[in-house]
């Protein structure tokens, strides 16, 4: 068992803490809003930090799920960051959904400092956080991805080393283009379903079965159906991500005329007071009157 650390408690990083001080590591966590660090504490034991840096000093492994590009950085190389808290050959392993710029900025930074950076953002939702099932997919160096795998198991089913660093992120924006589109198309398709009234809910059991089948239209129609938009990622975080595949587009030349398309439907979504509302939502604007 391991001494670990983990920055940030929101929806993701509390349940993720909480499943490797489950699996018997010695988990001290760090929160920017004190009171959720002292909450995760009393519910799983272990201890919290003031800083990022006071959670990381002494500390195996490192981990991070925080909010975007700007936090990532505050808790690494701010101030009070983690990065200056790092002993020698410790790995840290950022789950955020960040830029690809950012990790191999960060890659940098602890290789100069002697330790290691592991970019990897997850794939699964707040369920997959809270039944210890998510996705992960990595970018950098096959040792410390080797350490880190294991310690990771506590709350993923799948970890992957895709590339160097940088290609955990890449291969996340892949997620997130292939899951805008899904979902637009699982939108239209049961839209449409309405407009020409059939009964939707037997449409779906019926081509679910076949080539139309995908984890949106399994665990999202029913709820689409009903129009209730609370169970699972925000339009706000998604739009976020989209951002960070569209402007890497922009870098390397890909082409995402869907995914562009898509996001201008969840900035409708937004206009509509869902911001809040989970990526299903596509389906509001579709059949608003």
């Amino acid at each position: 068992m391991s001494k670990v650390a983990f920055i940030g408690l929101g929806v993701m990083g509390y349940p993720m803490a909480g499943h490797l001080q489950k699996a018997g590591h010695e988990v001290t966590v760090y929160n920017r809003t004190q009171a959720k660090a002292a909450s995760w504490v009393k519910a799983h034991g272990g201890a919290s930090a003031r800083t990022p840096k006071e959670a990381a000093a002494g500390a195996e492994f490192v981990f991070a799920c925080v909010g975007n590009d700007d936090d990532l950085r505050e808790v690494t190389v701010g101030a009070e960051g983690a990065f200056h808290g790092m002993e020698k050959g410790a790995v840290f392993a950022d789950h955020t959904t960040a830029s690809a710029a950012v990790a191999r900025e960060l890659f940098a930074v602890a290789e100069a400092q002697g330790f290691s950076f592991i970019d990897a953002p997850v794939s699964g939702g707040q369920a997959g956080a809270e039944n210890g099932v998510l996705t992960v997919m990595a970018g950098g160096e096959v040792a410390a991805f080797e350490r880190a795998a294991p310690v990771i198991g506590a709350y993923a089913r799948m970890a992957r080393l895709i590339g160097p660093s940088g290609a955990g992120q890449l291969t996340k924006m892949v997620n997130q283009i292939c899951i805008a589109g899904l979902v637009e198309g699982l939108a239209e398709g049961l839209h449409f379903a309405k407009q020409a009234g059939l009964d939707a809910e037997a449409v779906i059991e019926t081509i679910s079965k076949g080539a139309a089948q995908s984890w949106q239209m399994e665990n999202r129609y029913k709820t689409m159906i009903e129009g209730k938009f609370d169970f699972g990622f925000a339009v706000d975080w998604m739009r976020k991500d989209l951002s960070i595949c569209l402007d890497e587009a922009r870098q390397n030349g890909a082409r995402l005329p869907v995914t562009a398309l898509v996001d201008q439907f969840y900035s409708e979504v937004q206009a509509m007071g869902g911001k809040r509302w989970d990526t299903s939502s596509l389906i509001a604007r579709l059949n608003k009157a």
